[in-house]
Order: C-alpha cells, then structure tokens, then sequence
C-alpha cells in the first residue's frame, strides 16, 4: 500500500532510516539601478510592464550589454565567499519554455561561471561550526512575474487566466550553488536555515543587494534527497523552489526530510520534479518534472563577449570587501562585553546589526538591544515574521528610544509609538503628535489627577502620611490611568507624598 501525499514519518526515525543530502540554490538580485543587460530602472514595486525596452523584452534587433557595476558585485561576491575568480568567463543561452521569460532563453552562466570552489562557513545555534562548500557562483538575469487570476491558491491550477510582468524581466542575478551536504543527520534543517542566514548577512554587508526574502530579492531553493544509512548513492531529489523566509527553510527541509521518509518506507518513488513551499501550513506539493542540464540545450551566448577579471582588478576589488559579519560580531561582543551565550542568542534572532545600527543612529547598546530582544522580538513573534522583517528600522526605533530618554515618553507610550509604526501609521515623531502621546508635563494637570485619585483613596492616602511610602504606587497606577499613561510617573509620586505631607 502506497503512502499518502501528505503522509510524513516521525522526524527521530527518518534520522534512525536514512541520510539526508541537502543542496542549496540561492538567487540574490543585484542592487544595481539598471538591469543585467540593459538600461531599465530595478526599482521593485512600479506599475507592471513600465520598466521594459526592446532589449529586455527580445524585439528583433535589440541586443544586450552587460552591466559593469553587476559585473563587479558578482566578483565581491565570490571573493566573500572565498571563491577562485576566472580571468575569463563566458555568457550562456539557457534554453526553456517559460512564459515569463520574453526571449524564450535566458542568459547565464554554464561551464564557465565567474567564481568557483568557495566555502562558507556557518555557526550553528550552539556554537559549532558547518563548513558549506560552494560549487559556483554565477551571473544570470531574473525572470518576469506571472500573476494568476481565479482559483483558490493563487497558482496556475485553477485559474481562469494569466498576467505577465515583465519588469522584473532582466534584473540581475548571481546564483550561489553549494556541493552537496552530507552528514549533517538531524541538524539538516538547522543548517540549511544558518546557511541562508550567513549568507544574508554576508550579502548585506557587502552592500549588493537589499536581500529582502519578502520582496523576493533573495530566494532559496532547497534540494532534498535521502539514502538508505550505509548506502552510497544519492537518492532522487526533490527541488523546494523560492522558499521566501528564514524560517521556512528549515521547515521546508525538515517537511521534505519526513515525506520521502514515508514514501521510501511505503515502497513508493521519489520523482525528480520542482516543488512549491505553502507558507500557511509548512507543507510541499508537487510542482512540475525538474529538467536536467541536457534539457536546458546550453550554448555560448553570441552577442556578449567573455567577462575579463584581471588579476590585478580582482585584487583591487578584495581590497574593498567590508570586515566579515562574523569578525564584526566578534569585536562588537567585545565592546558590549556580553558573554558567549548572549551574543549566540542575539545571532540566533537575527538581532545583531539592528542593535548595532540602532546604537549607530543614537541610542545606546544597552537600551537599543532590550529593545529589540524583548518588546520587537515578541512584535514579530505575533506577526510570525522574522525580527529583521517588522517595518521599521533602527533609526526609527533609536528615535523612539531618544523620546523616552528625553522624558517625551514613557516606556508604555513609546511601545504605543513602535506598533503604530509597525502598522504603518507614519513616523514616531508625528504618531506622537497625531495621537496626543507626549507625557504631560503641567503640574497643575497632574496635582488635579493626584488629588482626585487621593479623594478616591482615603484609606491609602492616610497610609502614606503615616510613612508607609510604598502605598503611594496604588495613587501612581491610578493617576496613569487617568491621564491614559501620559504622566511622568516619577514626577507623579513625587507630588503623590508632597501632598500627602
């Protein structure tokens, strides 16, 4: 009897049956202003098919030129990633039917990539190291977008019809490949997420691209295959395309890990095909038959010539990569003077360079990291996002933390502030003035609340004229209440005993 689609093993005996071997694919675009190949704006978000020309949607007679800044980025890169560059590598025709794509092909990289045998190497949430071997990094241009109309999903199956974007036709693309990974057993899934993760970081310290997984700037697709324990060969793979989120990378690799378990156990085949991630229940369904080299019909691209990376040049460019995110964390540990552990939990939640940036734009470390680990870490914890991907940045939260230092805000009014900023309501400083959220400050308005919470509290406000101090925190919460957190609580309590004297 065949295993169901959606039948998966128990994760502790796919560990105990079968090796998992994992590849990851990951396409980042280029921050360059233009496209790959021509002078189209990049700019994500503008009205469908106004970023197009002859040459990026293949009118007869339009030709390509490679972009210089793209060229360049694609070569920091492999030289981040501890790549050989070649002097001289050439452009392909990668050849497929894709609606998509306006000239039917689209120009990569083969057989000669610009950076080649690379390594990352990726610390895990307890400290050890993985080293993740990269095979090639390559350029390519990116696809258009295909919008379904009709059906439940949003996919083709089902819908009534289709709508082509083609600005993002030609944006420029470099493709990271690694070797395969094996041995990585039940860590598989940790890995493949800290793998992305490294990545990320490095991308954005190198100022090449934006890397918002949310907005499609870097993408991952995750290859799975598993073999019997003490087999040799590989197993069929499974491709996981576009997985969008650090999060679902590891859920995408631990949901595949257990459904070719079941499949494998059942006597049934893995077939060689694409697969789409399901945000909504952490799940995989089948895509379409996955293609292999021979398919795609390669041939050097004849209108682009080879890509010179002299020697010197690349040399040159070396000198300009930024200090590593890792040996930047290292020092940065130091300077904050955080234990190992502490420093292991904020890399963990993506939370190092928003402290960093917030401190940089004014707030100091300690406010800026209690921020980030405690009210905005339990922010994206509720909107099931990753702590880099709120809507609002480190300048905004170091302006929000400058308001309460400056006595504007209270702790409870500034947290106000971050959800409204969270929710797209503006800047902090005009949600403040939009919402009426300064502390009030007029002591007049105070003594007034004071007095009619004291009037309310006789009981209390005797125990505070007979020293018992601490009483006075009953008047405090209620004079907070009645001014809806505005008050300077301390200021509060200091007129709470002056009146009681």
């Amino acid at each position: 009897m065949s295993a169901a689609i959606d039948e998966l093993m128990d994760f502790d005996d796919v560990i105990e049956a079968y090796d998992p071997v994992m590849g990851m694919e990951v396409h980042v675009e280029l921050g360059t202003e233009t496209k790959m190949f021509c002078g189209c704006p990049t700019t994500f978000g503008g009205e469908p098919n106004t970023q197009v020309c002859p040459a990026c949607l293949a009118l007869p007679g339009a030709l390509p030129v490679a972009n210089a800044q793209a060229v360049e980025s694609a070569v920091r890169i492999g030289l981040a990633l501890n790549c050989s560059i070649r002097e001289s590598s050439v452009f392909a025709r990668k050849n497929y039917f894709y609606p998509d794509q306006p000239k039917n092909y689209q120009i990569s990289q083969y057989d000669e990539p610009t950076s080649y045998d690379g390594y990352l190497d990726v610390e895990l949430a307890d400290g050890t190291t993985w080293r993740v071997e990269i095979e090639r990094a390559h350029m390519e241009e990116d696809t258009g977008k295909s919008l379904h109309i009709g059906g439940s999903t949003g996919r083709i199956h089902g819908a009534s019809h289709s709508l082509l974007d083609y600005n993002r036709a030609g944006v420029p693309l470099v493709e990271i490949v690694t070797r395969p990974i094996e041995g990585a057993g039940a860590r598989a899934p940790e890995i493949a997420r800290a793998y992305v993760t490294a990545l990320r970081d490095l991308l954005k310290s190198l100022n090449v691209s934006d890397v918002r997984m949310d907005q499609g700037s870097l993408r991952c697709d995750a290859n799975l295959s598993l073999k019997p324990k003490g087999a040799t060969e590989f197993g069929t793979r499974t491709e996981t395309k576009n997985v969008n989120s650090l999060k679902s990378v590891e859920t995408a690799v631990r949901f595949e890990m257990q459904r070719q378990a079941a499949l494998l156990a059942a006597g049934d085949e893995i077939v060689l095909e694409t697969r789409h991630f399901h945000e909504s229940d952490g799940t995989t369904s089948a895509g379409r038959p996955k293609e292999s080299a021979e398919d795609y019909r390669y041939f050097p691209e004849p209108d682009l010539p080879p890509v010179i990376a002299d020697p010197s040049w690349v040399e040159k460019l070396r000198e300009t990569l930024p200090e590593l995110p890792w040996i930047r964390r290292a020092r940065i540990q130091q300077e904050w003077g955080v234990s190992d552990e502490v420093m292991r939990d904020l890399v963990n939640v993506g939370a190092v360079d928003l402290i960093t940036e917030t401190a940089e734009a004014g707030a100091s470390p300690a406010a800026a990291r209690s921020w980030w680990v405690s009210f905005l870490a339990q922010q994206a914890n509720s909107r099931d996002v990753e702590l880099a991907d709120l809507s609002i940045t480190p300048a905004q939260v170091a302006e929000v933390i400058g308001l309460v230092d400056e006595g504007k805000l209270t702790n409870k009014l500034a947290q106000q502030v971050v959800v409204a900023v969270l929710d797209g309501e503006g800047e902090p400083a005009q949600i403040v003035a939009d919402r009426g959220l300064e502390v009030v400050r007029d002591d007049s308005a105070l003594q007034s609340a004071v007095d009619d919470a004291l009037a309310a509290n006789p009981d209390i406000a005797e125990k505070i004229r007979g020293g018992k101090v601490q009483a006075a925190g009953k008047i405090v919460g209620d004079v907070m209440k009645a001014t809806r957190g505005q008050a300077d609580p301390a200021r509060v309590k200091e007129l709470v005993i002056e009146a009681c004297q």
